[in-house]
């Protein structure tokens, strides 16, 4: 970790003790300098803390685009941005405000939260010193009251999920029972799953709901659904269900049951199809607002910016185990073909 601007050393020590951090190599140590960082003594410096609620992929890739994004803005424009190591709260509130403590105490220019729960508590860590706090993929800020705080904006991943029930009825077979798999702790999922249900309920067609808040009862509840002889699945922008998809797609992909997700990254870990939002673009839009709001401020900034959807992505892999057509997919967007990995 980088020392530049950073508490106390035995506030650090503890905190080393309970706080799990990742740079954009998580394989090694503290990452390299940002991009313009040497000999940069006369230059600007900005500093950014970058907190993940938990890690896995869709995360992962937001905050890797923030890094590259902050990076290019530093050589561009001739400063320092200093993110250090960009810190994952592992999904406990604790933890999150133990880094947001550590971040108000370093006294950085604004803190890039990823996810609902890692944009609440670091907002709730900002409210004495209004410490810019721009968020990433909050898929409804309203419901998360993240909204009229002067000091508070971001990005929303905001699910179309009409579109995607619309998908899932694309197969050459009859749909009579569609599961809903998601985690109740999950704020991003109580409104397309309340979406989905009037969906199915408008064309006749039976759901049954299975929910999980660790990896264990998440593959319980899959197991669940596929003993119950679902025709499809869908999860929304589920954080908890997302850290067990690798887990659970070979039970969809060998029951041939189509996974429908609300991010592309469920799909690179086996899920069959989404529509949604680039997340490398999101986390390159979250990083530019950040540096406007390092730079000009927070006054002419919106209370959130919804990105952009329209990229359908497919799991090739996943499509030939549960003998899926996806080409008919291609109507709904620009059609993205991928392969399982473990990113």
């Amino acid at each position: 970790m980088k020392t530049t601007g950073m508490m106390e050393s035995a506030v650090a020590a503890v905190l080393a003790l309970t706080l799990a951090a990742c740079g954009t190599d998580t394989s090694a140590g503290a990452p390299a300098e940002p991009a313009g960082n040497a000999g940069t003594e006369e230059k600007t410096t900005y500093k950014v803390a970058i907190v993940k609620q938990l890690d896995h992929a869709s995360l992962d890739e937001i905050a890797n685009a923030i890094a590259a994004e902050l990076d290019a803005l530093a050589e561009k424009n001739g400063v320092v941005i200093d993110y250090g190591e960009i810190y994952s709260g592992q999904n406990d509130q604790t933890t999150l405000q133990q880094i947001g403590s550590q971040a108000i105490a370093d006294d950085v220019d604004v803190i890039i939260p990823i996810a609902t729960l890692a944009a609440q508590t670091m907002t709730a860590a900002a409210s004495d010193t209004k410490t810019p706090v721009i968020y990433a993929a909050i898929s409804d800020p309203e419901a998360a009251e993240l909204t009229g705080i002067d000091y508070v904006s971001g990005t929303s991943d905001a699910l179309n999920t009409e579109q995607i029930m619309q998908m899932m009825f694309t197969r050459n077979t009859p749909m009579k029972k569609v599961g809903l798999l998601y985690s109740k702790s999950e704020a991003n999922s109580a409104k397309p799953i309340e979406e989905a249900k009037k969906y199915l309920d408008e064309n006749g067609v039976e759901y049954i709901e299975a929910n999980g808040n660790t990896n264990d009862e998440v593959i319980q509840a899959a197991s669940a659904l596929v003993g119950a002889g679902v025709d499809a699945i869908f999860t929304p922008t589920d954080n908890v269900i997302m850290a067990a998809e690798l887990a659970i797609a070979p039970m969809f992909a060998e029951a041939g049951i189509p996974h429908f997700t609300g991010a592309d990254s469920f799909v690179r870990n086996g899920a069959f199809a989404t529509c949604g939002v680039n997340y490398t673009d999101l986390g390159k839009k979250t990083a530019d607002l950040a540096y406007d709001a390092m730079t000009k401020g927070m006054a002419d900034m919106e209370d959130y910016y919804l990105m952009d959807g329209g990229i359908v992505t497919v799991n090739t892999e996943t499509a030939e185990a549960i003998g899926f057509d996806y080409k008919v997919l291609a109507d709904f967007g620009e059609l993205v073909e991928v392969v399982t990995t473990e990113d």
